[in-house]
């Protein structure tokens, strides 16, 4: 994630000749409050995640009792599966905005780091290969996108399959 100059330049509203005594204190102020703000979108991403995890476990649950009992049948038992895909389609998109949120934010640290003596998450990204080496970091959102993909393929055998065995 390359920082250039210009969004460097676009984050400066005042010099620091312009500004006063406060200058370093508080650019250093908003960049811990930048990180913050990144967790917290993490964490939020993360609870996301959880409650979309309990939908779905309670969903299958729900399917395999309902398949078991034979209530779900011909094409207007196929509707709650249709839901349930349409539910992980909301999910993935969910985690898409979390992600690009995240990635916005992550612009803003690494270019607040280019003013500040250290540049830790910077040179994290280039310890991590910038995300690009699979032999060295797997990229967290490109895996989580997977689970709600899983989801909707398992809706979907189980929608063919009682669709066939329960005519």
């Amino acid at each position: 994630m390359a920082i250039a100059e210009q969004d460097v330049n676009r984050l400066l509203r005042r010099p620091k000749e312009d500004y006063g005594p406060e200058y370093t204190d508080h650019l250093f102020q908003q960049y811990k409050l930048c990180i913050e703000m990144a967790d917290r979108v993490s964490s939020r991403r993360m609870l996301a995640n959880s409650f979309f995890l309990a939908v779905h476990t309670a969903i299958v649950t729900a399917f395999a009792v309902l398949i078991s009992r034979e209530f779900l049948r011909g094409f207007s038992g196929l509707l709650p599966f249709i839901a349930a895909i349409l539910l992980c389609v909301v999910w993935w998109f969910v985690l898409r905005s979390y992600r690009q949120l995240n990635t916005g934010k992550f612009k803003i640290v690494l270019a607040l780091e280019q003013l500040l003596p250290t540049a830790p998450y910077d040179e994290e990204w280039k310890v991590l290969a910038e995300g690009k080496d699979r032999q060295v970091f797997w990229i967290f959102g490109k895996i989580e996108r997977w689970v709600p993909a899983a989801f909707g393929l398992l809706y979907l055998l189980l929608g063919l399959a009682t669709l066939h065995w329960c005519r």
